[in-house]
């Protein structure tokens, strides 16, 4: 449907990756009369979507087969690029992509193959894990063409609570995002380690939240990570397994610019020895299960 202004109303969206973010984003956008298709490599994953009317196909050439939008929250950029690559055939020119898994500068390679199909791509990484997802409460890091930003808002306006325009270049926001995830996993350490201290002390850990509670420290995330530590329930809103490829996404793009960061290499080695115990599918509060040594 094209408006008096020129615009094209958007109204088949296609989400490939159904995991933790993909599954609730594509729920909220059937549910606000969006005609959404999914597709997810492990499709039983995809399949309870059904029961709010998103038609889930095979394949992802099936699923993006004469839609107006693509929105990928698949797992990584190389796995992004291989299904892009797969449904080629299937992509008409001027098809918008949205862009929202956390890829790092591997963004580049995916902008690159945007150009070549000349679709209108956005770079939307999102902050906020499961259950902003669910709620629609994402923040969204958008850049990509001024142009067709009005195109953009409805679909945003659903899938979250603020959108931040970063630019008019895709790249900048999943830089921006790499930032972000730096101090997401500062403070997930930061709880985990201050709660492990008092432990080890001898100190009742329930006292740091305590004192913490209602002054200058206190935030919601802090209250969320030390709650699911102290009662040893680390159902996942983001894994330690993403965690830890994130982190390495933060490193590997800083190492490029020489400059040492030396919280986040710690953090990713915490990360990882939390995935060589057995808690790679735990939520990343699992570092919290790593602090003594030889963990």
């Amino acid at each position: 449907m094209v408006h008096s202004n020129g615009i094209s109303e958007v109204k088949t969206i296609t989400v490939l990756g159904t995991g933790i973010l993909g599954a609730p984003v594509a729920a909220n956008l059937q549910k606000h009369k969006f005609e959404v298709r999914a597709w997810n490599r492990t499709r039983s994953k995809a399949e309870k979507l059904q029961s709010v009317g998103v038609t889930v196909f095979d394949t992802p050439l099936e699923a993006v087969q004469g839609t107006d939008v693509i929105i990928s929250l698949l797992k990584d950029g190389p796995v992004i690029l291989e299904v892009m690559q797969s449904v080629k055939e299937s992509l008409s020119k001027g098809t918008i992509w949205i862009q929202m898994s956390t890829v790092g500068t591997n963004i580049d390679e995916l902008a690159d193959f945007a150009n070549q199909h000349e679709l209108i791509f956005y770079d939307a990484p999102v902050q906020g894990s499961k259950q902003p997802a669910e709620q629609g409460q994402l923040i969204i890091l958008a850049s990509g063409p001024a142009q067709y930003r009005e195109r953009m808002e409805p679909i945003f306006e659903v899938i979250g609570k603020r959108t931040v325009w970063v630019s008019d270049k895709p790249g900048i926001s999943s830089r921006l995002k790499l930032a972000l995830n730096s101090w997401v996993f500062a403070l997930t350490h930061g709880v985990a380690e201050s709660l492990t201290i008092a432990k080890e002390l001898g100190v009742d850990p329930a006292l740091v939240v305590d004192v913490v509670t209602g002054g200058p420290m206190d935030n919601a995330f802090f209250q969320q990570k030390a709650k699911a530590i102290l009662t040893d329930d680390y159902t996942t809103s983001f894994s330690v397994a993403n965690a830890v490829k994130d982190a390495q996404l933060v490193v590997t793009a800083i190492e490029k610019e020489s400059l040492q960061v030396d919280i986040t290499r710690a953090g990713l080695q915490r990360f990882q020895r939390a995935v060589d115990k057995g808690h790679g599918d735990k939520d990343m509060a699992a570092s919290g299960l790593v602090g003594k040594k030889g963990e």
